[in-house]
C-alpha cells in the first residue's frame, strides 16, 4: 500500500515537473501579439528574461523580428543587436525602444561605440521598418524588418537593459545577467546557443577583487594582529615583528597589483564609473605608500621621536584597513552577482575579529598577571634588604 502509494505520488511529481518544464519551453511559442502577428520561429533567450520570434525570408535575406522583454520597467531601456565581430555590445547594431516621461514610446536603431555607448543612427544594413509596443501586462517589445548581407544571416546576437537617465538611455550594468547576454544565432536554421561566458573585462574585474580582498582586506589585518599581540608573548621573540613585516610588505605587493588593475579597468570604461570606489581606492594606495616609505624613517626604539613615529604608524596603519574593508564592501556592490564572495569575506573578518578578541583577553591576562608578579618581586625584595639591614644594626 504504501509503495503504491508512493510510486503515485512520484509519477504525479515528474507529470507536474515534465508539465512545467514544456510549458516553460514553450512560452515564447504560445504568445499572441496584440496586432496578430505570427513568426514561424522562436527563442526564449536565456537571460534578463527576453524572448526573440521570427520569420527568415531566404529569397532576399530579410527577416521580420519581434524582440520582447518581460516584465520591463518604464525607467529602463531595452535593446537588441546583431554583432558580426563578436559576441559583444560593442561594434554591434542594435534596435533600441524605451517609454519617455510623457508616456510617448521611441524606437530607433544605433550603433554601439568600443566604449559601449549607444550612436543613433543608421546600421550597416537597411531596416525597412521599426516600432514598438509596451503592454499593459509590462512586456516591452520591439518588431522590426531586417534587410540582412549575408555575413548576418548567421552571426552573433546581444540583448541589453538599462536604466533611463531623464530620457536618455544611460549605461547596462556591468555584472550579472547583463554581461552574459550574449549568444550566436542562425536565422536560416533556426539555431540558437548560449555563450555568455565570463569575458575578459569580467576576469580583469574578478582579479581586481580578488587581489584587493586579499591585499588590503585579510593580509594587511593579519599583519596588524601579529604586531598587536604576538609580540606579548616572549617565547615568540622577535619572530612576531619579521612575521608582521612580511605580511604588510607582501599585503602592499598585492594589493599594488590589485589597485593596477582596477585602474586599468576605469581607463577601459570611461562610461562607468564606481566614484567613491575609486577615490576609496586611490586613498588607501596613498596612505598604504606613506606607510612603505616610513619605514625607511624609523626611528631606533630609544630614540626620542620613536613615540612620535610609532602614533604615525599606528593612526595610519588601523585607517588603511578599516577604509579597505570600506572600499571592499563597495566593490561587492558594483559585483554584485558575486554574493557568494561577499558571504565568504564576512566569513573572513567574522574570524579574525574572534581571534582578535580572544587573544584581546589572553594578552591582557598576561599583562595583568605580569604586573601582579613584578609587584609581588617588588615588595619581596623590598622586604628582604629591610631585615638585613636591620640584622647588620644590631
Amino acid at each position: 500500500m504504501e509503495k503504491s502509494l508512493t510510486a503515485a505520488v512520484l509519477f504525479s511529481c515528474t507529470l507536474l515537473i515534465s508539465l512545467f518544464v514544456s510549458s516553460s519551453a514553450q512560452t515564447c511559442g504560445t504568445y499572441t501579439f496584440s496586432n496578430s502577428q505570427t513568426y514561424s520561429t522562436c527563442t526564449n533567450l536565456p537571460r534578463l528574461s527576453c524572448s526573440l520570434h521570427w520569420n527568415y525570408h531566404p529569397s532576399n535575406t530579410t527577416v521580420d523580428i519581434a524582440f520582447r522583454k518581460t516584465g520591463a520597467l518604464t525607467s529602463n531601456w531595452i535593446a537588441w543587436a546583431l554583432n558580426p565581430s563578436g559576441a559583444r555590445m560593442a561594434g554591434s547594431q542594435a534596435l533600441v525602444a524605451y517609454q519617455s516621461s510623457n508616456g510617448t514610446l521611441n524606437f530607433y536603431t544605433a550603433t554601439v561605440d568600443g566604449s559601449g555607448i549607444m550612436v543613433r543612427g543608421n546600421l550597416s544594413f537597411e531596416v525597412p521598418s521599426i516600432t514598438a509596443e509596451y503592454s499593459s501586462g509590462g512586456d516591452m517589445t520591439i518588431f522590426a524588418t531586417l534587410k540582412l548581407t549575408s555575413n548576418l544571416v548567421s552571426t552573433s546576437q546581444v540583448w541589453q537593459e538599462g536604466t533611463l537617465s531623464g530620457d536618455t538611455p544611460g549605461p547596462h550594468p556591468t555584472t550579472g545577467e547583463n554581461m552574459l547576454s550574449v549568444g550566436s544565432l542562425d536565422f536560416s536554421t533556426g539555431t540558437v546557443t548560449s555563450t555568455g561566458v565570463t569575458s575578459p573585462k569580467n576576469r580583469r574585474r574578478n582579479v581586481h577583487g580578488v587581489l584587493n580582498a586579499v591585499s588590503w582586506g585579510i593580509l594587511m589585518p593579519v599583519g596588524i594582529i601579529i604586531a598587536r599581540y604576538l609580540k606579548v608573548f616572549k617565547s615568540v621573540g622577535p619572530a612576531w615583528f619579521y612575521l608582521h613585516a612580511i605580511c604588510q610588505t607582501s599585503g602592499y605587493a598585492v594589493g599594488v597589483a590589485g589597485w593596477a588593475t582596477g585602474m586599468k579597468l576605469g581607463s577601459d570604461s570611461p562610461a562607468i564609473t564606481y566614484k567613491t570606489h575609486r577615490n576609496l581606492g586611490i586613498t588607501i594606495f596613498a596612505l598604504g605608500t606613506l606607510q612603505v616609505l616610513a619605514l625607511l624613517l624609523r626611528p631606533k626604539p630609544d630614540h626620542k621621536y620613536r613615540l612620535y613615529w610609532n602614533i604615525y604608524h599606528h593612526t595610519i596603519g588601523y585607517t588603511t584597513v578599516i577604509l579597505s574593508i570600506i572600499n571592499i564592501f563597495e566593490g561587492f556592490d558594483a559585483l554584485d552577482r558575486e554574493k557568494n564572495w561577499k558571504k565568504a569575506y564576512i566569513g573572513v573578518l567574522i574570524f579574525l575579529g574572534s581571534v582578535a578578541v580572544v587573544l584581546e583577553a589572553v594578552t591582557w591576562m598576561i599583562v595583568i598577571k605580569r604586573k601582579k608578579t613584578a609587584s609581588s618581586d617588588k615588595h619581596a625584595n623590598g622586604v628582604n634588604g629591610y631585615g638585613s639591614r636591620v640584622q647588620q644594626t644590631a
